[in-house]
């Protein structure tokens, strides 16, 4: 080791240091009144039990029996209130939904369907379902 390298070693230590030191106290640095993000909860189509429709914007999904989704519409219609209609789902690959560009649906009286874009899905806890009204149920 010559005199020109000795310099260079100094620095890379100082560096390693530094790096390791700002891995040490990112954690304290966070912001402590964030709330940690939800899990990602995801269902596949498949488990889909049936559906209801509240309001032209408003989706609920029974999925599983006993789990519930609010899928909440980008543009939705006021034909997914009217008595007599189906909802479809078209899969392409895989039916899993996590996103809300995993559903592709669209709601049909027998003769047209009409797509609808889902911009939000939520999972809704056992105290969202039970407050649901009765008329609003999947």
């Amino acid at each position: 080791m010559n005199a020109t390298t000795q310099p260079r070693f100094g620095l890379l230590r100082a560096s390693l240091l530094t790096m390791a030191l700002l891995a040490v106290s990112a954690p304290a640095l966070a912001d402590p009144t964030a709330k940690p993000r939800p899990a990602r909860s995801c269902f596949a189509l498949s488990d889909w039990d049936g559906w209801s429709a509240p309001n032209k914007d408003t989706l609920y999904l029974k999925v599983r029996h006993r789990d519930v989704y609010r899928v909440d519409l980008a543009h939705g219609t006021n034909q997914l209130t009217s008595p007599g209609v189906h909802l479809v789902s078209v899969v392409r690959g895989s039916d899993q939904v996590c996103r809300p560009i995993d559903l592709d649906l669209r709601v049909s009286d027998g003769f047209m369907s009409m797509p609808i874009m889902a911009k939000a899905i939520t999972r809704l806890t056992p105290e969202e379902i039970a407050a649901l009204p009765k008329k609003d149920r999947p």
